[in-house]
Parts: C-alpha cells; sequence; structure tokens
C-alpha cells in the first residue's frame, strides 16, 4: 500500500512549516470549521498536514475526519509539551510509547484513573514503525540524551504550576510529559485501527515558569522537531 502519512499539530507554530516544505500542493476546504487542511508530498510520500486547535475535541474531530476522508496509512502528533519526568530538559524530544488521558477520572466507580470501560483500556499504544523510524530520524537531529521514549499524557489543562505537575506525576510517575492533544489522537487512530505516533519538543517544565517558557522557546525547537519528521517520512517504505 502507497504510504499516505497524516501530520496533526495543535497550532499554526506547530505545523504551518511543515505544510510549506510540502511540494505540490493543494488546500483542502473541509466542511469543519477552523480546519486548515495542506496536502502534497514530502520524503517521496503523500503527505496531509492539518491544524487541529488546541484541545483533545478538537484533536478527535480533525483525526477522524482526516481518517474518513484521506484514509492515511499513518498518522504522527507532532507539538511541544511539558517535561513531567526530571529527566526530561526543554529541547528534548519525547516520543511516546503509548499516551493516556490523565484527566478521565471514574474512580467513584470504581475504575482507576484514566481507565476507560468501553474501550477496556487506559492507554493508546504507539506503532512500533513509526517508532523506530522516529527513534532513527531523532539521532540523527539530536544527541541519545536529549531523545526519550515513554508515557505521554494529554488533558484540557495547559499544566502550569508546581502543584499541577505535582499531582499528575503521583498519578502517573511513569510519565515524560504533559499536553493537550495526543491521547485524543491516540483513541482515535486506535479505534480506527491506524497506526500512529506522538511526538514532542519539549518547550517547559510544566511549572511556574511555563508560560514564559513555552513562549520563548517554541520557535527554537519547532525547527528540530520539524527536521526529525523530515527524516521520519523518508524512512518509511511504501
Amino acid at each position: 500500500m502507497e504510504e499516505r502519512i497524516a501530520i496533526i499539530g495543535a497550532m499554526d507554530e506547530e505545523v504551518e512549516a511543515l505544510g510549506h516544505a510540502l511540494t505540490s500542493v493543494t488546500q483542502v476546504q473541509s466542511p469543519l470549521r477552523n480546519l486548515p487542511i495542506v496536502q502534497g508530498g514530502l520524503g517521496g510520500k503523500e503527505v496531509v498536514v492539518v491544524r487541529c486547535g488546541i484541545g483533545k475535541v478538537n484533536a478527535a474531530l480533525a483525526t477522524q475526519y482526516v481518517i474518513d476522508h484521506f484514509k492515511p496509512t499513518g498518522i504522527i502528533n507532532s507539538g511541544i509539551a511539558g517535561a513531567l519526568s526530571p529527566k526530561v530538559r526543554i529541547g528534548d524530544l519525547v516520543l511516546g510509547t503509548n499516551s493516556l488521558h490523565h484527566d478521565f477520572d471514574l474512580r467513584e466507580f470504581g475504575y482507576a484513573m484514566s481507565y476507560i470501560p468501553s474501550l477496556g483500556s487506559s492507554t493508546f499504544t504507539a506503532d512500533s514503525r513509526l517508532l523506530v523510524a522516529a527513534t532513527q530520524a531523532a539521532k540523527e537531529e539530536l544527541t541519545s540524551d536529549r531523545i526519550h521514549q515513554g508515557l505521554i499524557v494529554s488533558g484540557d489543562q495547559f499544566i502550569s504550576s508546581t502543584e499541577q505537575k505535582q499531582h499528575i506525576s503521583r498519578m502517573f510517575p511513569e510519565a515524560m510529559c504533559a499536553e493537550m492533544e495526543g491521547a485524543a489522537i491516540g483513541q482515535v487512530a486506535t479505534i480506527n485501527q491506524v497506526p500512529h505516533l506522538i511526538m514532542r519538543a519539549i518547550s517547559d517544565l510544566a511549572d511556574n515558569t511555563a508560560p514564559d517558557d513555552s513562549d520563548r522557546y517554541i520557535l527554537e525547537i519547532i525547527p528540530v522537531l520539524n527536521a526529525v519528521i523530515h527524516r521520519l517520512v523518508a524512512l518509511l517504505k511504501d
């Protein structure tokens, strides 16, 4: 099957340069409000770049639309995140082996935090082929100590206080970073049986310094993340 990769990011800053890098670009008109999509070529593959908007509902809507209308063979969620693990620093890259919703809570009904009864699971597992290719691509752009694999957690909150960070870390001590879309994309991709991978460049430490750091570092770290994505797409074999 010919590769068709969808790259989904929440903000213009996260996907705009990727859209500009495409060849033979087509602007796609979506019936969904405020969902810019461009389609073209990258690394010899057909690629769809989508700016979904911030938050899990926006991410889920965009992912389902992309799956229905473009039939991607793989989905990459690209963007920034706040570090939770002390091993992770600003400028590092986290490749999600799995993801979950850190704010999904049915504990009052006897379920574990983040467990979704209708799915019988809490986590959404990344595609091994995409993960291997992303790791190989990342090693061309970053030293090994700046590349991490592990759990990425998502919630409809920008984590910007030490109290919030500590709370999430207590609930999910293995979590590497926190963001606002990845698990929703992972959930929709998993339900539709489409391979996916969440890739996050670390813009802040998810504490009281997060608002200033996120604004300060996003323009520095996104080009590195984009370079990894370019290499990743080129590595995929039809």
